[in-house]
């Protein structure tokens, strides 16, 4: 995935929030919350308010399952559905 390739550190704050979710005891979860959260840091908490960044929801899954599979102690965080 290119945009995964140009952008390793989205991967890093993906899986750093998936970790914090299953320390707290959450066995699922979804993506798409994690993607938002990703948003919500780097328009708000990083004052880039006037930089545009931008992640494709179309992203969700294959970052699930990216996870999931190189990271055993978060398998099963994420439910899974055939990709079209």
């Amino acid at each position: 995935m290119l945009f995964h390739s140009r952008n390793p550190h989205i991967y890093k704050k993906l899986v750093s929030y998936a970790r914090y979710v299953r320390k707290k005891g959450i066995s699922r979860i979804g993506m798409r919350l994690l993607f938002e959260r990703v948003r919500w840091d780097y328009t708000i908490e990083t004052n880039r308010k006037n930089e545009k960044f931008k992640i494709n929801n179309n992203y969700a899954p294959y970052y699930a399952r990216m996870i999931m599979e190189n990271n055993p102690d978060l398998d099963g965080l994420f439910e899974l559905r055939k990709i079209k």
